[in-house]
């Protein structure tokens, strides 16, 4: 079988067939790349490919046939290495058909880094898909392996014909993956018909195809170098803002407390969408404590999805905004590389905090292990260290109850204060069948099923927050909480998305809550924020020592309450474009140099006291 399949071996085979045949699978696998991104529409993929968008269909094809060669150098065979590459398109195309049903975003380079979190993929795509996908992987695997074993029976001269294939192939995936260099002659030649979108990735890869938007996302620096960064400007930012921090000690503002950051996964108000109603609200225990402190909206970058991103914002109070678009995922792509990052961890822990990080899931998603741990976390407890494990009923995931008497055992060490910060995961996909009983009846356009499971789901996780609450109020040390939810569900239908403005399927719950009921404006129930202000925003409310950054943040956070790509609050009103007045956009700028700072430049803030 071996010798039938090597190309080498098969002279009666027309070479022009071969040709032909290769070209035909590109075209064909690129065809099925961009119908799993239109959402199977092959009146979108026929007028992209020859009509509207043809020049970047056929530079996409061609990346696609240097791959292609490479598999089949790689194998030395044709036969094979076609194969793997089917499987290899097929797989892409179903994921990508997937994460925008559910995420309405597109599949990224980066998400490639998740290919072996086996339990969440059989989880988000189900049991069947996920074995059909797996076995058609390792066969493919295994036939291709077996195929570059046999190539060593390749005559000599076949050998340097293969050998050669492999490095100019090899060399041309290497150029191709510095496609944001704007001297890349790919790059070039996309550029002169493609329409870049980089406030929308969907917008993006539906405009220049789904291979141009994919290499658009291939590896870049964080952010573009502002024209007045310099070590001077840099420390005039360090400097106004540190003296503007500086508070009278008290006897307030120097006591540690206990602190709590809760994200709780895919916790929202259902109810806050048109087109979604309950017999009676799944929230009640969530707003009986919300009401009495500050607590309101959080603007949140994705609908359905990125999760690691708000932590990111949270932990760090930098923006995902103020990234190049093609920096998706800070966590894989940015964190993993820097010996330091600044945050809520790195200060507290200066301050002699004890700093314990809480997921019940496994350690190496989003490299949460490698992040804490340049983070400054002294501890990662995981599903598989937690002493609390009990699940509600058929759902797959430890319970938010659980996770909070994980919590409630930490804060009994009452020798030092804590950072804690918890991810939970009860309220995570999938949300049919979870439960054997439900107590939540909605009306809602399409997919009620799904909707009131997930508002029993979010009822629990409300009596659980309720409960926790009130057992910290038992500790000794005064005790901080930042709860909030990361997205929405992807449970909504396009019915209802439709009748609801795009950015309030943004907007989730949050709430800041103090043992001691000391919060500034614990009297506002309707505040409107961004995940990136909650570190500032509470350590100013709590009356403790704030940073030169955090007053950064704060005065900031005066002028534009909220902002994400694309949605941007600002004189009590939205808008989709960053118009700024002249206060808001000196504020914005400096904060902008000091990200950039800390991810792409020389890092001057850091020998400053700016963040301590």
């Amino acid at each position: 079988m071996g010798k039938k399949l090597h190309i080498f071996k098969k002279k009666p085979i027309k070479y022009s067939l071969i040709v032909v045949g290769m070209i035909a699978l590109v075209f064909v696998s690129n065809l099925y790349l961009q119908w799993c991104q239109n959402e199977l529409s092959f009146d979108l993929v026929f007028k992209f490919a020859f009509s509207w968008h043809t020049e970047k269909f056929i530079l996409g094809s061609f990346v696609l046939l240097i791959f292609l060669l490479f598999l089949c150098s790689l194998a030395g065979s044709l036969a094979l290495g076609s194969l793997l590459y089917g499987i290899t398109i097929g797989i892409l195309g179903f994921a990508d058909y997937q994460k925008m049903f559910y995420r309405v975003e597109p599949i990224y380079p980066d998400d490639l880094k998740m290919i072996t979190e086996f339990g969440l993929l059989r989880e988000m795509i189900g049991t069947i898909p996920f074995i059909f996908i797996l076995l058609l992987a390792v066969v493919g695997i295994f036939f291709f392996i077996r195929a570059i074993y046999q190539s060593r029976l390749l005559s000599k001269k076949m050998q340097i014909i293969r050998l050669s294939g492999l490095v100019v192939t090899i060399g041309l995936l290497m150029y191709i993956s510095n496609f944001n260099n704007p001297n890349n002659l790919l790059r070039k030649a996309y550029d002169k018909t493609a329409l870049w979108i980089p406030y929308s990735q969907k917008m993006n890869y539906y405009n220049t195809g789904f291979m141009g938007g994919f290499l658009y996302n291939l590896k870049i620096e964080a952010m573009d170098k502002p024209e007045n960064y310099s070590k001077k400007t840099i420390e005039a930012i360090t400097t106004k803002y540190t003296t503007a921090a500086e508070r009278p000690n008290n006897s307030e503002s120097t006591e540690q407390p206990n602190i709590i950051f809760v994200m709780s996964e895919s916790f929202s108000n259902p109810q806050n969408l048109a087109g979604v109603t309950a017999d009676k609200d799944p929230l009640k225990d969530y707003f009986d404590v919300a009401k009495t402190t500050y607590s309101g909206q959080m603007l949140s970058q994705n609908y359905g999805g990125g999760t690691a991103n708000i932590e990111f914002e949270a932990l760090t109070s930098l923006s995902m905004e103020l990234f190049n678009p093609q920096l998706t995922t800070p966590y894989t792509m940015l964190i993993p590389k820097m010996e330091e990052m600044p945050s809520i961890v790195s200060l507290l822990k200066e301050k002699n905090y004890q700093a314990t990080a809480i997921h019940p899931y496994n350690t190496s998603m989003y490299k949460r292990k490698d992040v804490y741990k340049i983070l400054g976390f002294d501890q990662f407890i995981s599903e598989d260290t937690m002493t609390y494990k009990e699940k509600l009923q058929k759902n797959p995931y430890i319970s938010d109850k659980s996770a909070y008497n994980e919590v409630l055992d930490l804060l009994k060490d009452d020798k030092n204060p804590q950072f804690v910060h918890l991810v939970t995961m009860q309220t995570h996909m999938p949300y049919s069948d979870k439960y054997t009983s439900k107590d939540y009846s909605s009306q809602s356009v399409g997919n009620k099923k799904a909707i009131d499971s997930y508002m029993q789901d979010i009822a629990y996780s409300s009596e659980a927050l309720k409960q926790f609450t009130t057992a910290l109020k038992d500790l000794k040390r005064r005790t901080l909480v930042v709860f909030w939810g990361d997205h929405l569900p992807s449970i909504y239908s396009d019915e209802i998305k439709a009748a609801n403005e795009e950015v309030q399927l943004h907007e989730t719950e949050f709430l800041m809550y103090d043992t001691q009921d000391k919060l500034s404006q614990r009297n506002n129930h309707d505040a409107l924020s961004s995940p990136f202000y909650f570190a500032p925003t509470l350590f100013d409310q709590s009356n403790m020592e704030m940073t030169g950054f955090y007053q950064l943040l704060s005065e900031l956070e005066q002028e534009i309450p909220a902002f994400e790509k694309g949605f941007y609050y600002k004189n009590g009103q939205w808008s989709k474009t960053f118009n700024l007045n002249k206060a808001q956009q000196e504020l914005y700028e400096d904060y902008r140099l000091i990200q950039y700072d800390i991810v792409s430049g020389e890092n001057y803030s850091l020998k400053t006291d700016f963040f301590k």
